[in-house]
């Protein structure tokens, strides 16, 4: 794979590839896809995102999707984006009603700004609509994954009781409902 980026995690620096050319339509048996945790570990519920990704790179083999996580929103992701059939978004979403650890599955045309995404950069759904009216290269199936948590706030790298959970069954709903493969067979 060829390193489009690097993130850094707690623990070490690692490159964000763009889909490995040999991995095509036919060999992996459907679309390139992307999974992408998005959040901040080190931020309570922030990291929700990326402890899902972490679940599904578990689960999923990487002829089925590639699974990232970065610490970016806006016009950075659309770079990781970039050559990939499907991309899944997973990230922490502040919202008002519904408890904590509970999913909503939006397309990106649903979005309206203000998630996790938008801190520090212009809202995913403005960079998206620019990419879209300058030809970028983004992917036509872009799926996201809010969910719902009560504390991005707080220094700690644990979720908090209700999100930590909900993080398994998360991961093998969108296993189930986004992915033809697993590592399994199933």
């Amino acid at each position: 794979m060829t390193p489009m980026a690097a993130i850094c995690t707690k623990r070490e620096w690692r490159p964000i590839s763009a889909p490995d050319p040999g991995v095509s339509e036919a060999k992996s048996g459907g679309p390139r896809i992307l999974i992408l945790g998005l959040g901040n570990t080190i931020l309570s519920d922030d990291g929700v995102g990326i402890y899902v990704a972490r679940l599904i790179r578990e689960e999923v083999p990487e002829s089925c999707a590639a699974v990232a996580e970065a610490s970016l929103g806006g016009l950075e992701l659309l770079d990781l984006m970039a050559g990939y059939d499907k991309v899944i978004l997973i990230d922490a979403m502040v919202l008002p009603d519904g408890p904590p650890g509970t999913v909503e599955r939006v397309n990106a045309d649903d979005l309206e700004g203000g998630s996790a995404m938008a801190r520090h950069q212009i809202p995913f759904a403005e960079a998206l609509e620019l990419a879209v009216r300058l030809n970028m290269d983004v992917p036509d199936d872009i799926v996201i994954y809010g969910i719902r948590v009560t504390d991005t706030m707080t220094f700690s790298e644990e979720c908090t009781p209700a999100v930590r959970n909900a993080i398994p069954g998360i991961a093998a709903r969108i296993i189930r409902d986004e992915l033809p493969c697993r590592r399994d067979g199933k």
